[in-house]
């Protein structure tokens, strides 16, 4: 998105623009969780990386080893290097099942399952196809993790796709989480624990992961509470890209600190991270990584111009929490803002509802996959990036 904005506005004749990534192609990544359900098919949800880029843009595929900030350049796998003016550190998380002790074993996509990777969501389908039930468990590693409401999303669309196939009865279901309830937001977790309990899955929070006994199969804390499955649906440890550490650019999880309102590197002028890389107090979701590109964009040609940044990024977030029964949940916040109700995007009309479960929230989710395609090469959006009061409803 940011180098299609990039090189609409730059000329050609002034700036080159490069784009460095090693995958040939682009998943939509909120289609991994409707795979294993039969939502979604696995090709809706890819594309070739070569649609998405402006004439102009220079594609290298290659795996960046790394970044040198005091000459400016960055070093590729395959022995090439690039200087650069400007860099923009877009490589987002990943997940890293090494890290927890016991997850990366014998059980990992036999009896256990991440749906955070194509490969795992794709598994995973094959996996329920067949299966007849008994404890499932959906569970978080560690925060923070990409789409922090997709595990909660997995256990309600579970709950759905179980009752359909007449298995309900026959699968006991358990939420996992580090955090004291379901979702970090007072508000939000307050309707989502509810509706947890309505659908009768236990909720066990405040659990932090040390191991997983995949002979006995168990998930064990470190505080070595036990939580027994037949099929663990995990979402491992999330980390930045390893070049990250070894450019000494990141934390301890590889996320670039970053200034979060003008999403410059707090340690070098001339770099800038956007999205999952970033270290932002703020959801690691799509949605943001869209409202910081068209803000970015802006704060780029002003350093190009030899202007003050503008600290524009508020940490806007929002998404759709598909919550089963053909409906979903919209929830808009941003850093100082928790999720309330009221109508999104426009005032009094709507038309998606906030904090309620409503069809039209579940078919705009499932519709955007239409619109994404586009977003990606630099569709301009008629909706400013910073969050609106407009429709919410405050005490």
């Amino acid at each position: 998105m940011l180098a299609n904005k990039m090189r609409k506005k730059l000329s050609n004749q002034e700036w080159d623009i490069t784009v460095v990534d090693r995958f040939r192609t682009h998943y939509y990544q909120p289609g991994f969780l409707f795979v294993p359900f039969g939502i979604n098919k696995p090709k809706q949800i890819t594309k070739p990386q070569s649609q998405f880029f402006r004439k102009g843009i220079q594609r290298i595929q290659a795996k960046v080893e790394k970044v040198v900030p005091a000459s400016n350049r960055v070093e590729l796998d395959s022995g090439e290097t690039l200087e650069y003016d400007y860099l923009v550190i877009a490589t987002g998380t990943r997940i890293v099942p090494e890290e927890t002790e016991g997850l990366a074993g014998e059980g990992w996509h036999r009896d256990i399952f991440d749906f955070y990777t194509y490969e795992g969501s794709v598994a995973l389908a094959e996996k329920l196809k067949d299966w007849k039930g008994g404890k499932l468990v959906v569970s978080i590693t560690e925060m923070p993790i990409k789409c922090p409401v997709a595990p909660l999303e997995f256990v309600f669309l579970a709950d759905w796709w179980l009752t359909k196939r007449g298995l309900r009865d026959k699968v006991e279901l358990t939420y996992v989480t580090p955090l004291p309830g379901a979702f970090t937001k007072p508000k939000a977790a307050k309707l989502l624990g509810n509706m947890l309990n309505e659908r009768n899955i236990k909720l066990e929070a405040d659990f932090a992961t040390g191991s997983v006994d995949s002979e006995r199969r168990k998930l064990i804390s470190w505080d070595e509470r036990e939580v027994d499955y037949d099929l663990l649906i995990i979402t491992p440890v999330n980390m930045g890209a390893d070049y990250i550490e070894a450019s000494g650019l990141g934390d301890d999880l590889n996320y670039v600190p970053t200034d979060p309102h003008t999403l410059r590197s707090k340690a070098h002028e001339n770099i800038f991270a956007l999205g999952d890389a970033t270290n932002l107090q703020t959801s690691k979701a799509g949605s943001v990584a869209h409202f910081q590109a068209e803000l970015l964009e802006q704060n780029l040609l002003r350093a190009i111009r030899g202007e003050p940044l503008k600290g524009d990024f508020d940490g806007h977030a929002n998404c759709f929490v598909e919550s089963g029964y053909g409906k979903a949940i919209c929830i808009d916040f941003n850093y100082d803002t928790e999720p309330l109700p009221g109508k999104f995007p426009f005032s009094h009309i709507g038309p998606l509802s906030l904090l309620r479960e409503t069809r039209i929230n579940h078919w705009a989710k499932l519709m955007f996959r239409l619109i994404y395609w586009r977003l990606l090469k630099g569709l301009k959006v008629p909706m400013k990036p910073q969050m609106s009061m407009k429709g919410k409803v405050t005490e």
